[in-house]
Parts: structure tokens; sequence; C-alpha cells
């Protein structure tokens, strides 16, 4: 079994990074730089910045911030949020982030994948879904875009293939209905693409307790789990979370 990875998540909006519930009342967690800097220095894995506001903002502000983050940070991290183009890729990835993730402009424009996988190579393209349980469709999920804000008729499952097809390295698999609840991850969501696809899954919203990591990985089948609230404000440690999944005998980069 490959090693799990533990990946902190940091919302970034208007340069602070902020923590709701269900994409909704936003608290304020503290400086986007210092956050993953300290994450770097404990035992994190990796890091992903998504910029929340990104589409109504200049670009400029979250190249700086992705800028300063490359100089304290020494881990890989991933950056995402309002991303449109090649070329907006291009310049976060010289700015320092390893990988990129889109989610509105890919549904709108699936070759951007295809197109940033051609030039970058299918490890810095990341595939982020956020996904809502449908009510017309028990036991589907629906491709919400813009934030979350947007439902779309796109099955999760369906599109999660579809990005793989078209070049798509890794998905970043964001379960709506779970979001900063605490009451643990998605797992039928998680199940559900992670055996339709045969790239890396990142599970993420929910996570309240160790154990919700544990299931993420044992029973929704992901391959890193994401998490922000128990980590911003201080419920548990990166070194608890590592530990805690070693004991239960899942491989873990110590």
């Amino acid at each position: 079994m490959l090693t799990k990875r533990i990946i902190p998540c940091l919302d970034v909006k208007d340069n602070r990074v902020v923590k709701g519930v269900n994409f909704l009342n936003l608290r304020d967690a503290g400086d986007p730089v210092e956050l993953g800097a300290r994450y770097s220095d404990t035992g994190a894995d990796e890091l992903v910045f998504l910029d929340i506001t990104a589409t109504i903002r200049s670009r400029k502000t979250i190249v700086d911030m992705v800028e300063r983050v490359a100089k304290n940070v020494f881990i890989p991290f991933t950056v995402g949020g309002g991303v449109q183009s090649v070329e907006q890729i291009d310049e976060l990835l010289r700015s320092g982030a390893e990988k990129v993730s889109v989610n509105t402009a890919a549904v709108q424009n699936p070759n951007l994948l295809a197109e940033a996988a051609q030039r970058f190579g299918n490890q810095c393209v990341v595939l982020a879904i956020d996904a809502r349980r449908s009510k017309a469709r028990p036991g589907h999920w629906q491709v919400c875009v813009k934030a979350g804000s947007e439902p779309t008729d796109i099955d999760v499952v369906e599109w999660a293939v579809r990005g793989e097809e078209l070049g798509a390295g890794e998905i970043l698999l964001t379960s709506m209905d779970a979001d900063g609840t605490l009451a643990g991850y998605d797992n039928e969501l998680n199940k559900a693409v992670s055996d339709a696809v045969n790239i890396p899954v990142i599970a993420s919203g929910g996570a309240g307790n160790l154990d919700h990591l544990y299931d993420a990985i044992t029973i929704g089948g992901a391959d890193a789990v994401l998490m922000a609230s128990i980590t911003h404000f201080g419920d548990f440690t990166i070194t608890q979370m590592k530990e805690h999944l070693r004991d239960r005998g899942l491989p873990m980069n110590l």
C-alpha cells in the first residue's frame, strides 16, 4: 500500500485563511504564509491553497501570495481558485506552486485539462470537484461550480472519469454536504469516485476527528485526506494524525 498523505487546506480570502460550514459563515483562521510554514515544519505532506474570491480579485494578489509561500514552505503545494487558462497555470507554477487545481474553468472548457497536461505534465494538473448530493437522483452527486454556488447537471463520477481521460493527474473531491460539519467525510462519495478512476483521490469535507481520516482512506478509498477546521483551530496536530493512522496500520511518512 502506498504512503497516505495528510494535506491541510487553506481557503484564502482577502489574504487571510478562512473556514466555514457548507461553504458559508466564514471565520478567520490566520495568515496563509504563516499557517503554511507551520504545517510544513510540523510534518504535513502537502498543502492546498484555494483562493475562494479569485474570480473577482486581481490575479497579482494570488501570485504574490504563491511567491511568498514558496519562500517559506518546503513541501509541495497546490494552488487553485479562479484559474481559467493555461497561461495562468503557467504563471502559478513559475511562481512556485507544485500543482494547480481547476474547477469551474474545466467544466466550462474541458480541453483546458488536456492542454495543461500536455504542456506541464499530468502531475501538475488537479481536477477539483465540488460535489453535492442529488435530490433528483438518490445515490448520485452533482458537480457544482463557482465556489459551490452554482449546481450543474453533470454527474460527479462521470466527470471524474472524463477528467482522468483528459489528463488530470489527481482529483480533489470536496463534499459540499459534509464541508465544515466535523461529522465525517462522505465516504459513499469518496468510494464511488475512487473506484471509478485510476488516479489519486484526495478526500475533502467533514473531518472532525482522527477516525474520520482513517475511514476516508479505508472505507472511502482515498489516497490522501484534506482537512481544515481540525488543524486551523488547534484540535489536532499533524503528528497526532499521522501517529494515529500509523498505529491503525496505514503507511505514513513520519
